[in-house]
């Protein structure tokens, strides 16, 4: 009887904040702002649920703190990270997120632009300077950012919108095949969805690395990839890469649409393989991205090969060593399509789709 009890508290525990996770506040109305604000144009999404939900709004510019750098936004990018936030989910993000509604109604990371002011510590930067980075609340027109924060100069030969397009993408890239995959000069590395926004930048990557690269695509990307470097290419829609004689010492998948089992049959003894991708938005709205990482973890413990987990961290030290191999001409950032600040919702709604031939940029000149 004990037990019994026990497990009944436990599912309506469960179940109750299933609930909780689950339920979509209806979308709140914007805060009265103080009659002398400066005002600055931004999106905002006030509820959770489809890119119907964003919406351009006045709200208040940020005055810098005395160690922060206020930057007037050129540029910014689109990220999957925008579209899980706008719609809480996974639901298990809500945790953070905020339950019902976001607690913070700003969306966007990826940024380049120009410093308008600086607080009175800022020892790095000047009005003027170039840079580009990452700040929750990209998709406005100015950001207050820290400045020890992910905030760089900008390489002299990018643009605004190259820069922008950098930091997540980029970084996730570098670190994936650095760091998780740890490849070396002469290694074989195939990259899985080698034309998306992480996928361009990890083939380039992998080549300065000095690693024989692979990237897998569709066929109308074959030629993209095929310039960006890479020395083999296999096209999905007529060759499935888990079924070929070739082994590969590192796997860098950004879309999960094969079994680990199956990449196991082409990852060397000693091979690793690194997820950093799938579940797009119609995945199971619970776990859904998790789902992936967790079996690969679980399963990493019982074979030779290291199934690994993995999730980039922005730092300003990447972003230099990204933006030093950017000024160098080994890797350049691949534009797909460009969106106005008023369009941000069509820029999530086609990076949804996942055919994204690189990066999707968000112009704010």
């Amino acid at each position: 009887k004990i037990t019994g009890a026990i497990l009944l508290l436990v599912a309506v525990a469960l179940a109750s904040l299933a609930l909780v996770l689950s339920h979509n506040s209806a979308c709140g109305p914007a805060p009265v702002l103080p009659q002398d604000a400066k005002l600055m144009k931004a999106i905002v999404h006030r509820c959770y649920g489809p890119p119907d939900v964003l919406k351009l709004e006045n709200i208040e510019k940020p005055t810098p703190a005395d160690n922060e750098v206020l930057v007037k936004v050129h540029a910014a990018a689109v990220n999957p990270l925008d579209w899980h936030y706008m719609r809480g989910k996974p639901y298990i993000m809500r945790m953070e997120a905020g339950l019902g509604a976001p607690k913070n109604p700003r969306l966007g990371v990826d940024f380049a632009g120009t410093v308008e002011a600086v607080g009175k510590n800022v020892k790095r930067f000047k009005p003027g300077d170039e840079v580009y980075g990452g700040k929750y609340g990209a998709f406005a027109e100015y950001l207050s950012v820290a400045e020890e924060r992910a905030l760089v100069l900008k390489p002299a030969r990018l643009t605004f919108e190259q820069a922008a397009s950098i930091p997540i993408a980029a970084i996730t890239a570098l670190q994936g095949l650095r760091d998780a995959g740890r490849i070396q000069p002469g290694q074989k590395v195939l990259i899985n969805g080698a034309s998306g926004g992480v996928g361009t930048f990890a083939v380039q990557i992998a080549r300065a690395l000095g690693a024989e690269v692979t990237g897998v695509c569709s066929t109308r990307n074959v030629e993209m990839v095929r310039s960006l470097g890479a020395d083999h290419i296999i096209d999905y829609t007529k060759e499935d890469y888990t079924r070929s004689s070739e082994h590969y010492d590192v796997i860098l998948d950004n879309v999960g649409n094969r079994s680990l089992s199956d990449n196991r049959q082409v990852l060397n003894r000693k091979g690793k393989y690194v997820l950093i991708g799938g579940g797009g938005p119609d995945a199971g709205p619970w776990i859904g991205l998790f789902v992936g990482p967790f079996k690969a973890l679980v399963l990493s413990q019982f074979v030779s090969q290291d199934m690994g987990i993995f999730i980039a961290e922005l730092n300003k030290e990447d972003l230099t060593i990204l933006g030093d191999l950017m000024q160098a001409g080994k890797v350049t950032p691949v534009i797909d399509r460009r969106y106005k600040l008023s369009e941000v919702a069509e820029a999530i709604r086609y990076l949804e789709e996942g055919h994204a031939r690189g990066k999707v940029v968000i112009d704010l000149e």
